[in-house]
């Protein structure tokens, strides 16, 4: 089954149409510079192919949200190998050439934070970007896409699990032993309760860092239980695009989590409480008060959209009333 509507859509012309060419379509890993800075953003490309998606047969831990498991077709594409740092954000942040807080612009960027929203964990030299709403997270990529003529976005569900499993069936990229999870994760056990610098720890078989811990990852999609139960076997490319603000999907777990809540399969997802201590009203779209442990990555799909098409999934991604 693949999701129907607008959005979907438009999400499937984008990861399927073959379009427009932009720069090179050699399929190996590069680095995205960020317009206005020193910055680099590490792309690690991911080849197409299929894997089973959901709760193993074999986890005992798996949730009913993450069942039954079903068999995905993934196209190619490049994902950041690393989650995106404070550093990188703040470029955005501070783009003088882009209007502040405006939903109606090409491109806005997020309004001023009324508090400090790193907690005291760290901005510089490295720190993941937290805290920031999906909204946010899909400005920030069509920035991005204004500045290089580039189209990134964030993953789907399905791109993100099969990126994390980098080729493996186990509960974890690593295995199944959650003993070995403080190689690769920043988790409860080990991470102090504050997130850290990205690519301290081994990446997964595909290069890429913090897949699991550190920030949980926003994703595409709007958040539905009974997810795979509508999900037909052999499914390409599904997502389940946003109708409304609460709740989205995030994945990998984060630095507060238990070993659970960071296996590949595992599914959370947002809530309006997360952003209880807003003082602004409406609530802010750019910032969450209570979701300190919230970040994202991104990704390029290896067939880029038209530029229509393009603008056309940002204004349907970013135009859903709270």
């Amino acid at each position: 089954m693949r999701t129907t509507g607008v959005r979907a859509l438009l999400f499937w012309a984008i990861t399927s149409l073959t379009s427009q060419t932009v720069k090179s379509q050699e399929f190996k890993p590069y680095d995205q510079s960020v317009p206005g800075s020193k910055f680099n953003i590490k792309m690690v490309p991911v080849q197409s192919g299929s894997f089973t998606m959901g709760g193993s047969s074999s986890d005992n831990l798996k949730k009913p949200d993450e069942t039954p498991s079903r068999k995905v077709n993934i196209d190619a594409f490049w994902m950041g190998a690393f989650e995106i740092t404070h550093d990188i954000f703040d470029v955005f942040f501070r783009d003088e050439n882009t209007p502040v807080g405006s939903a109606v612009d090409a491109v806005t960027r997020p309004t001023p934070q009324y508090i400090d929203l790193s907690w005291g964990m760290g901005k510089t030299d490295g720190f993941p970007v937290n805290s920031m709403s999906q909204d946010a997270a899909l400005m920030f990529c069509r920035w991005l896409y204004k500045k290089t003529g580039i189209f990134y976005r964030l993953p789907s569900e399905a791109e993100w699990e099969y990126a994390c499993r980098a080729g493996s069936t186990t509960t974890y990229p690593f295995g199944d032993n959650p003993k070995d999870l403080g190689k690769y994760a920043w988790y409860k056990a080990n991470s102090k309760n504050k997130y850290q610098k990205v690519g301290q720890k081994l990446p997964n078989a595909w290069g890429l860092y913090d897949m699991l811990g550190n920030v949980s990852e926003w994703t595409l999609d709007q958040y539905d239980e009974k997810y795979f139960e509508k999900l037909s076997d052999d499914a390409t490319e599904p997502v389940i695009p946003p109708g409304k603000r609460y709740p989205r999907s995030i994945r990998g777990g984060s630095f507060q989590d238990t070993p659970e809540l960071l296996r590949s399969s595992s599914r959370q997802h947002s809530e309006a409480a997360w952003n209880k201590r807003d003082p602004q009203i409406p609530r802010s779209r750019w910032w969450l008060t209570d979701a300190m442990f919230v970040g994202f990555r991104i990704v390029r799909p290896q067939k880029q959209p038209t530029p229509a098409e393009a603008e056309a999934f940002y204004d349907e991604y970013l135009n859903i009333s709270n």
